[in-house]
């Protein structure tokens, strides 16, 4: 690196410093999403490596992993990082404990955790920044004592709204006193840029992050986000009977054309191998169903569907097989066509994000015209 690359990029790293950076304590205002099955300790570690935060992804690990899994980031990285789960996952109350006993930066969840839950984790020196994706799911998090929040918008992967970020995103700003990162379309610095426009304090990415090398996903299964266009990208509910953001592929296909009966067969049989995976007892699967249904909005359908997600995620993630697993992902991939290093993505970012937010400070209003 020549020293005008690096005097480019200390001077980015100060002008990029928000208030993110310092809850946190990373060095850009970069967030890391928890994808399950994607964001193992490998990618958290070279995410946060790279200056931005991670969080592990918690909630599709069994609660005996979370320790293992949480050290195994500490050997690969000295920088803080964060752990993301639900409430309604068998074994939640142990992950909790994991959590306090380990002492981790941060933690992100879903609407699962109370007020007494999100006290113990602050009383603990534990940054609570949830994700949600709608106002209302915003402000009940305040409510109940939050730090921060990340606004999913409408284009973001996996479960997903159907409100676009460029107009959820400045409603929750409106509503609400506490730092905001944005989410939902995001891959570089000209994105940073956008959401520090905004009033965020940060962005958070998650498919970015997923096509890099760091990412431990086998290379079969990022070749379908490398090869895919926007028109290969759909939102669904077959899958598990809520709005879901995937790469149209084999096992789609058959979702797409199965009637009532093989979608409950389907159902069933995930659940059975998602109770061997977690080793959860039938009486667990249910009472985390009823939770779900209860707390998350859904029918006891939906609810009962929730197994189909983890399972085919599984398939592609970990298994190495995407014609026969789901890809969950942000409407940006089909606009990617590389994996850079963590470290080479987050450096462009600051760069980037860098130039534009000197360009509008000294006037300049078109990438063209420069």
């Amino acid at each position: 690196m020549s020293a005008a690359h690096d005097s480019a990029l200390a001077t980015a790293s100060g002008r990029l410093r928000t208030p993110l950076c310092d809850l946190l304590g990373s060095r850009y205002p970069i967030v890391q999403t928890a994808m399950g099955w994607v964001a193992r300790p490998e990618l958290v570690a070279a995410a946060c490596n790279a200056g931005a935060f991670g969080f592990l992804a918690a909630a599709t690990l069994r609660a005996a992993e979370v320790g293992p899994a949480i050290q195994r980031v500490r050997e690969l990285t000295d920088r803080p990082f964060g752990v993301n789960f639900h409430m309604f996952q068998p074994g939640a109350a142990q992950i909790v404990e994991t959590i306090l006993a380990e002492k981790v930066q941060a933690v992100s969840f879903g609407r699962g955790p109370d007020k007494a839950t999100v006290k113990r984790f602050r009383d603990a020196g534990i940054v609570c920044i949830p994700t949600v994706g709608a106002v209302k799911h915003a402000q009940k998090m305040v409510a109940i004592g939050v730090d921060a929040l990340t606004i999913q918008g409408g284009e973001g992967g996996g479960h997903t709204g159907s409100v676009a970020t460029s107009i959820l995103l400045p409603q929750v700003l409106d509503a609400v006193k506490v730092p905001v990162v944005a989410a939902g379309g995001f891959s570089d610095g000209r994105g940073l840029a956008a959401a520090l426009a905004y009033g965020a304090v940060g962005m958070a990415m998650g498919t970015r992050f997923l096509m890099t090398r760091d990412c431990p996903v086998p290379e079969i299964t990022k070749a379908r986000y490398v090869q895919a266009g926007l028109e290969d990208i759909v939102l669904t509910t077959r899958l598990d009977g809520l709005q879901h953001r995937l790469i149209r592929n084999e096992i789609l296909g058959k979702f797409e054309q199965a009637g009532p009966a093989r979608l409950l067969w389907s159902a069933l049989h995930n659940a059975w191998q998602l109770k061997r995976r977690t080793g959860a007892g039938f009486g667990e699967l249910l009472q985390a169903a009823r939770a779900m249904q209860r707390e998350g909005g859904l029918t006891f359908g939906q609810a009962l569907m929730a197994a189909n997600s983890p399972v085919f995620l599984n398939r592609s993630m970990i298994e190495g097989h995407p014609a026969e697993g789901v890809l969950s992902t942000g409407l940006v991939a089909g606009v990617l066509g590389d994996l850079p290093s963590c470290a080479e993505l987050v450096e462009r970012i600051v760069l980037e994000a860098e130039q534009r937010l000197a360009a509008l400070a000294a006037g300049h209003y078109g990438t063209h015209y420069e």
